[in-house]
């Protein structure tokens, strides 16, 4: 049963770890996939920008002044002498665009067209009114030839921007927001975008408090798909709860099996635990039967030997002889029929068909009566009896006979299992809310690991396969069966060959 069992709980707790790490495994490639997604979001972004651009023909960071500027303004008369000469040149991967300008003026010369801009009237331009003409002109030409060439080249100008102009913040929450909402990814997070350009790692914009700590990060590289080749540039992601989500998304398939799984060890337990426990019954009631067994045996034999001395004739049939045969099987008889009743009266309490005859009584009277009975026997062991009874309020409740019985059954027991000479202390007590009686004894002591078990029925303390000691194992438990029913309580307390104490609490009457 064990091995089974453990086989069993070893399968289920593979499976348990393996629909957790598959749980694990969805969410991480989702969130790497929604990750991705947005991604792609942002590369469609620009190329849009890129499209728009081209339809346009300007770039959208380009804010180009308008109006004439006039750096250095006429003041009246006199002369002025001014020489520009401008070149502009633009190479890359699409090709060459060139022009050279210059431009020689004197204001004091009567003829204005010394310019060697055409079409140009000094009566109502000035040089630098012409300059930004130029410009303008050049400007214009060159986004001619941009918007000549296809969209792709304007995303190639926008992939030079620095990375916080490439990507709007605004947009990357919303992106994010909504792609998890769509993946059903109802859980709090917290974003940043990186970069490591030139070996430094640097955070451009991000959640506030983004810290992940040693929780479990995703991350995604951004605008892999630019001209110039992918940049170290990355969008990070990490779930505070994501322990808690995993943790409630696999509990539908995983707390079943707990449950069951540990129904299933508390039956296997339990039936471990009753199997242990018959056995040790089956013990005690072996124990119990052979004891019994030569208990009955002793005086129902020597009650058959006495009545057959009488009946054959082996014996002079004399008044003397007869009066003490008749008296062995007297005191035989009496000895049988007490086993019996001693075993009829502890399956009467098992049952519970035992009424308490509960009235008041003086306990420390009843004490007494019992010391003066037990008094003989214990002097014929050359033993001692000795009494301290000093409780006050000696009324309690109860059943006498029973208690009486509890007390002969105690000063048995002390006789019975003395170390020599018995010696006997009886004493009582007040204590609190009860009244304490406690039967102390110099005999031979109890085992600590016995003491919690001698109330059991049949329980003797082991000594072996012989027990100098006859007994049934009931006497303990008789006792503390009446005890509970008076709603008091027996403790003991004993040391190996230095004696055993018992003390009986009993229930004062409160006036």
């Amino acid at each position: 049963m064990a091995v089974v069992l453990a086989g069993l709980i070893i399968v289920q707790t593979h499976l348990i770890k393996t629909v957790s790490d598959i749980r694990e495994e969805q969410f991480d490639q989702l969130v790497k996939g929604e990750l991705k997604k947005v991604v792609d979001h942002l590369e469609r972004y620009e190329q849009r920008l890129a499209r728009r651009s081209a339809r346009e023909g300007s770039l959208p960071a380009g804010n180009r002044a308008s109006g004439n500027i006039d750096v250095f303004p006429g003041q009246g008369s006199g002369t002025a002498s001014i020489n520009f000469k401008f070149s502009f040149s633009e190479r890359n991967i699409f090709g060459s665009y060139q022009q050279d300008l210059q431009i020689e003026f004197d204001e004091s010369a009567d003829e204005k067209e010394k310019s060697r801009l055409p079409g140009t009237d000094l009566n109502s331009y000035s040089t630098f009114d012409q300059i930004h003409e130029y410009n303008l002109d050049l400007e214009r030409k060159r986004e001619t030839w941009l918007k000549d060439m296809n969209w792709s080249n304007y995303k190639i100008l926008l992939e030079g921007r620095l990375l916080e102009e490439r990507i709007d913040s605004a947009f990357m929450e919303q992106a994010l927001k909504n792609t998890f909402q769509e993946a059903g990814i109802n859980l709090d997070y917290k974003y940043a975008v990186r970069s490591s350009n030139q070996g430094k790692d640097k955070l451009v914009f991000g959640s506030p408090g983004y810290n992940p700590d040693k929780k479990q990060q995703y991350y995604s590289l951004l605008f892999p798909y630019d001209y110039d080749g992918q940049q170290p540039n990355y969008l990070y992601v990490y779930f505070p709860k994501r322990s808690g989500y995993l943790l409630r998304a696999t509990g539908l398939t995983i707390i079943p099996t707990l449950i069951l799984t540990g129904l299933l060890i508390g039956i296997f337990t339990y039936a471990i635990m009753t199997i242990l426990r018959q056995k040790k019954l089956s013990i005690i009631k072996n124990d119990f039967i052979n004891n019994m067994t030569h208990e009955l045996k002793t005086p129902i034999s020597t009650i058959s030997l006495a009545s057959q001395m009488l009946q054959d004739g082996t014996i002079i049939n004399t008044p003397k002889t007869v009066e003490h045969v008749s008296k062995v099987i007297n005191e035989e008889s009496k000895r049988l029929s007490f086993q019996v009743e001693k075993v009829l009266q502890m399956a009467v309490f098992n049952e519970g068909r035992l009424k308490m005859k509960f009235k008041e009584f003086n306990l420390n009277e009843t004490i007494r009566t019992v010391l003066n009975n037990f008094d003989i026997r214990i002097k014929n062991k050359n033993g001692a009896l000795k009494s301290e009874l000093n409780v006050q309020s000696t009324i309690i409740k109860g059943d006498e006979v029973h208690i009486t019985n509890v007390m002969f059954n105690l000063l048995d027991n002390a006789m019975k299992y003395s170390n020599g000479d018995p010696e006997i202390t009886v004493s009582t007590e007040d204590r609190n809310d009860h009244v304490v009686v406690m039967v102390k004894d110099n005999g031979i002591g109890i085992p600590k690991e016995h003491q919690t078990q001698i109330f059991d029925r049949f329980y003797r303390v082991p000594t072996g396969n012989v027990h100098n000691v006859k007994g049934f194992g009931l006497g303990l438990s008789y006792v503390k069966q009446v005890i509970d029913l008076h709603n008091g309580k027996i403790k003991v307390d004993s040391a190996v060959n230095k004696g055993t104490v018992f003390s009986i609490f009993l229930p004062k009457i409160l006036k």
